[in-house]
């Protein structure tokens, strides 16, 4: 049985061996881990604010002034506008005489009434003709 606890011995003496290898390896890689995030961070690129004022001292480091715009002249607006007449737009709205509608309304009616106007009209003067005619002729008839 010695042997077996020799080997045993042996064995978990590895396996200490094997451990505290491996912790010494993590340790390394932590700390270069450490080292390599330090790095990255002063490699990461510095923050800008180009609308915002940041309230921490660091940040403000990081403002940077607005980009100025170059000036514009505006090639219409150097032309000289033309005088125009100016007039009351009221003008324009108000009718000319105040009773337009109403003859547009009533234009029927006021062509029929002319067209016997002009009957009558030719009627009585017919009539007329006809009497003088025959004031004539009795004029004549006493005459003679």
């Amino acid at each position: 049985m010695g042997t077996e606890d020799e080997s045993i011995e042996q064995k978990s003496a590895a396996r200490k061996e094997a451990l505290r290898a491996l912790r010494a390896a993590q340790e390394l890689s932590e700390s270069k881990e450490d080292e390599q995030d330090d790095a990255v961070e002063e490699e990461a690129p510095a923050m800008k604010f180009r609308n915002y004022v940041p309230q921490d001292k660091e940040l403000q480091d990081g403002k940077v002034a607005p980009p100025e715009l170059p000036k514009f002249e505006d090639p219409i607006a150097a032309l000289v506008p033309a005088v125009e007449k100016k007039e009351d737009p009221f003008v324009n709205i108000a009718p000319k005489k105040p009773n337009w509608d109403l003859r547009r309304d009533v234009q029927k009616k006021l062509d029929k009434l002319e067209k016997r106007t002009q009957k009558a009209m030719s009627k009585l003067m017919q009539e007329q003709e006809k009497e003088r005619e025959m004031a004539e002729a009795d004029g004549n008839a006493m005459e003679s």
